[in-house]
């Protein structure tokens, strides 16, 4: 099983996550990512969806426009970009396991200003959870490990297991970011 806590330890590569894995662990990782997130919003209204925090570091520099760059993210915009990383990772990591190489970004991301209801994040989540499990379901018996890519310049050269986790990396480092948005939304609350 892979512990939650290491994909935040920034000393490990995925290869060290990977190690003596099994796709049924990716497929825990997939569950424990979403139910993680999902307990994080339990609580939630729609009004916390689109509450802007104070955010001092907001600097998004893939931002779709000028306006955005230093913006705030919303709960819905963590939740969207949450969701398309992972999705991304475990996309590509389904065609790099039937030994297809790597052709670019596999990517969707909503715009976060479609995302106004905390059912909305739900249902989000709920949805990349069945992708994410369903990319396993492609895997062939005995996935190609051997090859290999580099995820973007200067990042890990990883195979199908390691880039599958890659993704999951990412959307834990926004796991505090989306406490902090929480935390700040209900307390403007009260």
């Amino acid at each position: 099983m892979i512990e939650l806590k290491l994909l935040g330890d920034s000393s490990l590569q995925p290869a060290d996550i990977t190690d003596g894995q099994k796709t049924d662990d990716l497929r825990q990782l997939a569950n424990d990512m979403i139910d993680v997130q999902l307990s994080m919003i339990a609580d939630c209204t729609d009004a916390d969806v689109f509450f802007t925090p104070i955010d001092e570091a907001a600097d998004d520099p893939h931002a779709v426009s000028k306006e955005e760059v230093g913006m705030a993210w919303t709960l819905g915009h963590v939740i969207v970009h949450c969701c398309a990383s992972s999705e991304e990772s475990t996309f590509l990591a389904a065609e790099l396991a039937r030994g297809v190489e790597n052709h670019g970004r596999s990517r969707y991301e909503p715009h976060w200003s479609t995302i106004k209801t905390i059912r909305q994040c739900r249902e989000a989540l709920e949805d990349s959870r069945r992708m994410r499990l369903a990319t396993l379901e492609v895997w062939p018996r005995q996935p190609d490990l051997d090859k290999r890519y580099e995820v973007w310049s200067g990042g890990p050269v990883a195979n199908a297991m390691e880039l599958y986790v890659v993704g999951h990396m990412h959307e834990y480092s926004h796991f505090d970011q989306i406490r902090e948005i929480v935390r700040q939304a209900k307390a403007a609350r009260t």
